[in-house]
């Protein structure tokens, strides 16, 4: 195979075109349009794992010389799994529900070599442990930030980091969206040549 092979982010996520620009990978954004619902009886893995190949699978048509890096995130809070809040109430409850609680978040990734319908998957997991939040400080933040693009309505990279009282995990990126260092072992691995080092 012969030519310049191109990094398509599968995502509209402005956190993961962030990440990836700070890590000087070269690459273009498209948001694929798939269903993102939750089959029954899957678990908190199954769903990022299937959701970042499906975001990955629906761009290959459009980019069939391409390299094509789907990714997607789910916190699970006490078995419930939530993920982008759908307006503010549905913010206040997520808050609500993660105040002093353990919440586990999924981050799937898939890299698809479109070319051969090669895929790589992974997921990385973050604990996130929360302080006591009562509902004068949930509203002031959300009136503030305005986290309704965060899966679990929280920015940890501003203020929200004070609702926090423990993180445990491999890789910081992975909070907002998008394991890096998974990422770049997959590129490593096979297409080292799309690193900037």
């Amino acid at each position: 195979m012969s030519g310049k092979l191109n990094l398509v982010l599968a995502s509209s996520s402005a956190y993961r075109k962030t990440l990836l620009r700070q890590a000087g990978i070269e690459f273009v954004a498209h948001a694929p349009d798939i269903d993102e619902s939750v089959r029954d009886g899957e678990t908190a893995s199954d769903l990022v794992q299937r959701l970042s190949r499906t975001k990955a699978e629906a761009l290959s048509g459009i980019y069939p010389d391409s390299l094509i890096v789907g990714s997607d995130q789910i916190a699970d809070c006490k078995g419930e799994l939530f993920g982008k809040p759908r307006d503010h109430h549905d913010a206040v409850r997520q808050l609500q529900k993660s105040s002093a609680s353990m919440v586990t978040l999924h981050t799937g990734l898939a890299v698809l070599d479109a070319r051969t319908g090669n895929c790589q998957m992974g997921v990385d997991t973050y604990e996130v442990v929360y302080r006591f939040l009562d509902l004068s400080r949930i509203e002031t933040y959300l009136k503030r930030e305005k986290p309704y693009d965060c899966c679990g309505s929280l920015k940890v990279e501003g203020p929200g980091i004070a609702f926090l009282e423990r993180l445990t995990g491999n890789d910081p990126n992975t909070l907002m969206g998008l394991p890096l260092l998974m990422l770049i072992g997959m590129l490593d691995k096979a297409y080292a040549e799309m690193l900037p080092l």
